[in-house]
């Protein structure tokens, strides 16, 4: 083999079959090697959870929901209610008014149409606990019974009043056109109707019957909660989920009743409440005037008309009925805010609902 063909080797490595290749240069770094994610052991425990470190938090732990989160909505509203002093005085006096009407009879032997000639116009005693009128009929026996009639009247109107309302206002805003123009010129026609003198013609011309004045309370007092109703379902017929039910093919009727009126609940319950006390002032002004509740029937209407006469000579037929009639126009007017303040989110006691 000639020298050409030689190559260099380290010396003392020649001859040796077993001897290291030469090791490369170094170079300039030592080269970085990727870190691999170490595979979790499954036998391993679970730290406990630090609210102190976010990264030992569970998914979605970091961000809680709201303290109000797990409530339902009507505990929620009840909740927001509750915070209001003034309403829950107002629903107390109402829970007491009620049951005042209702079983106030039962704590005297005495009936409304019972007359003790020998007991005339007498102060409140021990037999007459609120004492007795100019016929000798008892005065708490004809308080409870007005209660009982101003509140069946009041509730019956009120409720009779907001469903007619309802469906008369979400009608016209939904189909439009033709028909919420008719609909709007009949509101506005009743509206400047002078409405307290045709109730005092019918009512007195049928004798005064109770069920014959809710039926013409009802029929002169729906137009201006119809007229709010309309203003406010001209916008949810816009909504998505009117243009879907349209889409599906729904009736017009379940629509309104399904999807519009339901979304007004708010509206809806304010109004019922406050027109109880709307309802019960107009009874009384009407029956005040005689042309309400006619006797033997007797409503609180009824019993301040006998009471003005005697203020100064017998107190106690003026004050009781008055009582109790402030006292459930107060209560229901507290109980009306309490529930716009509960059922509006952007109110005060809304806006706190849950927080504890």
């Amino acid at each position: 083999m000639s020298s050409d063909a030689t190559t260099d080797v380290p010396a003392g490595s020649a001859g040796r079959p077993d001897a290291e290749p030469p090791h490369p240069a170094p170079s300039a770094g030592p080269a970085a090697k990727p870190r691999t994610a170490r595979p979790a052991d499954p036998t391993a425990e679970p730290h406990a959870a630090d609210p102190a470190r976010p990264d030992t938090l569970p998914p979605h732990a970091a961000d809680p929901a709201p303290a109000h989160a797990h409530l339902g909505l009507g505990r929620l509203y009840l909740r927001r209610f509750s915070r209001n002093r003034l309403a829950v005085a107002g629903a107390v006096i109402f829970a007491l008014l009620v049951l005042f009407a209702a079983f106030g009879g039962r704590l005297t032997d005495h009936a409304y149409t019972d007359a003790d000639f020998a007991a005339l116009t007498q102060p409140p005693s021990g037999v007459h606990w609120f004492g007795t009128n100019q016929g000798g009929n008892d005065v708490y026996a004809c308080a409870v019974h007005g209660l009982q009639r101003s509140l069946t009247i009041a509730v019956s109107v009120s409720v009779l009043t907001i469903v007619l309302a309802a469906v008369i206002g979400s009608g016209a805003a939904y189909f439009g056109g033709r028909t919420e123009r008719a609909t709007l010129a009949v509101i506005h026609f009743l509206l400047i109707v002078p409405s307290f003198l045709i109730l005092a013609l019918v009512s007195h011309r049928l004798a005064g019957d109770w069920r014959v004045l809710i039926v013409v309370l009802t029929v002169f007092g729906w137009m201006s909660t119809a007229r709010v109703i309309w203003s406010v379902s001209t916008s949810l017929r816009e909504r998505d989920y009117v243009k879907a039910a349209e889409f599906m093919g729904v009736g017009p009727l379940r629509i309104i009743l399904r999807h519009i009126i339901p979304n007004l609940g708010s509206l809806l319950i304010v109004n019922l409440t406050l027109g109880v006390v709307a309802t019960v002032l107009s009874e009384t002004a009407l029956s005040f005037l005689g042309f309400g509740v006619q006797t033997p029937d007797v409503s609180l209407g009824t019993m301040l008309a006998d009471g003005a006469t005697t203020v100064t000579s017998a107190p106690w037929l003026f004050a009781f009925p008055a009582g109790l009639l402030v006292l459930l126009t107060v209560s229901m007017t507290l109980i009306g805010d309490g529930l716009r303040d509960a059922l509006d989110p952007t109110s005060a006691t809304g806006s706190a609902g849950g927080r504890r």
